[in-house]
């Protein structure tokens, strides 16, 4: 990617991408728990993707930039696909690694630019993509591993 449109076309294709993944879970989802909890998470990454075409048009957004701390679970377990069939702890452990990816991401994209205020931006998205994590690692703790 060479321009900063570039870059936001594909955090907003990534946030899209998200979106439809959750929304392919949620509908999927058997229990109705689970099946509000990727709706939700749903709309976030939508207001994700929103966010980034306001910066597109040359808006540029306040963003929390405390610092999330996560459980750290996801680094220690295997990816696991989306399926069908799959049952809670799988779609948990999913959207634990999909979201430690777009951590990954805008943590990479605010070390790959010298705008202090892309810096800015991106660190803060990294962070949202924290607390995302984190709340599915917290369910993870306490439906599954709460239950050995």
């Amino acid at each position: 990617m060479k321009s900063f449109e570039e870059i936001l076309d594909f955090a907003i294709d990534n946030e899209q991408k998200a979106h439809d993944l959750y929304m392919d879970i949620a509908e999927m989802a058997t229990r109705p728990g689970m099946r509000q909890t990727f709706l939700e998470f749903a709309a976030q990454e939508m207001q994700h993707r929103e966010r980034l075409e306001a910066i597109k048009a040359g808006k540029l957004p306040e963003l929390d930039q405390a610092r999330v701390e996560t459980l750290g679970l996801s680094e220690h377990l295997v990816d696991v696909p989306v399926e069908k069939d799959m049952d809670y702890q799988s779609a948990l452990l999913f959207a634990m690694k999909a979201e430690q990816r777009a951590y990954d991401l805008y943590a990479g994209l605010a070390k790959a630019t010298d705008d202090p205020n892309l810096v800015t931006l991106f660190e803060g998205l990294a962070q949202e993509e924290l607390k995302h994590k984190l709340h599915f690692e917290r369910e993870y703790d306490d439906v599954v591993l709460g239950d050995n």
